[in-house]
């Protein structure tokens, strides 16, 4: 499993010309399901991007969590992180989860982040074609794999 995350300042997801979800400052999640992801390590990913030190503390320092700052978190499941690229000039796709069990543990990982998490939470729409801005705080941008 691959989360990318970006620290931002805001971020939105648009589908079909209608806001969906949006967040203040926190950050940006682009989730990535593998073949082989199982419960585990979505809870081992929300447990890392919650707890993940990317954000200022007093002194200027990455000491602080999306928990400690009690930011929002925008998750977006994105297929292509899953992608083959070490190979060739067009990415592989065999080693994505097939889309009814990807968004199964997408809803999984949404669930367990809404009930772990006591900032804002927002979400794209699993497969559907998103329109996603943001502004990268930083920049900083880091992906988190387990």
């Amino acid at each position: 499993m691959k989360g990318l995350i970006q620290r931002v300042s805001h971020a939105d997801v648009v589908i079909g010309g209608e806001e969906v979800g949006a967040i203040e400052q926190g950050i940006l999640l682009l989730l990535g399901i593998e073949k082989n992801d199982t419960q585990e390590q979505a809870d081992k990913l929300l447990d890392k991007l919650l707890k993940y030190r990317i954000f200022s503390d007093a002194e200027e320092r990455m000491n602080l969590s999306v928990s400690d700052i009690e930011g929002g978190v925008l998750a977006i499941s994105q297929f292509t992180l899953a992608a083959e690229t070490k190979k060739g000039l067009r990415p592989g796709f065999s080693t994505a989860k097939p889309p009814s069990e990807a968004e199964e543990l997408y809803d999984y990982f949404v669930e367990c982040l809404r009930e772990k998490h006591s900032g804002r939470v927002a979400t794209g729409q699993f497969g559907a074609d998103m329109k996603v801005s943001l502004c990268n705080d930083g920049p900083v941008t880091f992906l988190l794999e387990v």
